[in-house]
């Protein structure tokens, strides 16, 4: 089947990404898909590393770094300006990692999204600190190896439901979208381009230094994420309305846990125990969900 993603390309050679990084497919992705009228703010993340040293930057348009904590705040404030001059084509992105958004970050987003401020939210998920030597985010799954928990003491905790507690918001679009599924993930962000409002992108992106995994293995981990009901793609309208996109394969969690050695402690218990834990979260999104 031949892609429907646009080809013009806006990020440029050179950039600064570890190899089989799925942030920096998912960047390309999306701006594949907005064009050159688009504003980027890209807090404290892998991303301000990835972009290059200044003065020089990747990605072909405007682009702003900003604190940690402000990715919504300085996207809520682009668009005012923006407006102000009558521009009513520049989309405004907002792209952070899973700390500045299940996290450090969620205090302006939540603001953001209440006040219904109009731009997209992306967050790429690699699901720990990776830029600052992958330590515990609440994007963790459970069971992991982080820095921060340790083999002994792997996390104990689920990893937060960040796309509900957005939808709870009533924006008018929130939806999961990954790397290893661009046409799907690029009819997302162009939907989200034609919506009034905030729209918030979930975008599971592998990163094989901080999963201790081949990079060469990236697009298959993301593929299986979605097949073993790990990262179910689904969309969110107004808070109420759940469609899933794609039906999984329903291929056991262990073919997806196996490939990378931030789980390699597991025990068979634990890996029973994290089946358990994926297939509830299923049942409870059918509950939800059209087809």
């Amino acid at each position: 089947m031949s892609s429907t993603m646009p080809m013009q390309e806006y990020i440029s050679p050179g950039h600064m990404a570890c190899p089989g990084c799925g942030a920096v497919l998912a960047m390309r992705y999306i701006l594949n898909v907005l064009g050159e009228k688009t504003v980027v703010v890209i807090p404290a993340s892998c991303w301000s590393v990835i972009d290059g040293v200044f003065p020089y930057s990747a990605v072909r348009v405007p682009l702003f770094h900003t604190a940690f904590e402000t990715a919504a705040s300085v996207a809520s404030g682009i668009k005012a300006g923006l407006d102000i001059q009558g521009d009513t084509e520049t989309t405004v992105l907002a792209f952070a990692g899973d700390g500045a958004t299940f996290d450090i970050g969620f205090q302006a987003l939540s603001g953001a999204a209440e006040r219904n401020e109009d731009f997209i939210y992306v967050c790429y998920d690699n699901e720990a600190y990776m830029n600052t030597g992958v330590q515990r985010s609440s994007a963790t799954p459970y069971g992991a190896w982080t820095t921060t928990t340790p083999v002994r003491h792997p996390k104990d905790r689920p990893k937060k439901r960040i796309l509900e507690i957005m939808a709870a918001h009533e924006i008018p679009y929130a939806a999961t979208a990954s790397i290893a599924y661009p046409d799907d993930l690029s009819a997302k962000v162009k939907k989200a381009k034609g919506i009034y409002g905030t729209k918030f992108l979930h975008i599971f992106s592998p990163c094989p230094t901080g999963w201790k995994s081949k990079s060469s293995q990236i697009i298959k981990i993301a593929r299986l994420a979605v097949h073993t009901k790990v990262f179910p793609l689904y969309e969110v309208e107004n808070g109420f309305t759940f469609h899933i996109n794609m039906e999984p394969k329903n291929i056991p969690v262990r073919e997806y846990l196996k490939l990378q050695g931030r789980f390699a402690h597991l025990s068979e218990e634990d890996i029973a125990d994290i089946q358990r834990q994926v297939d509830e979260e299923w049942e409870h999104l059918l509950k939800r969900a059209l087809y």
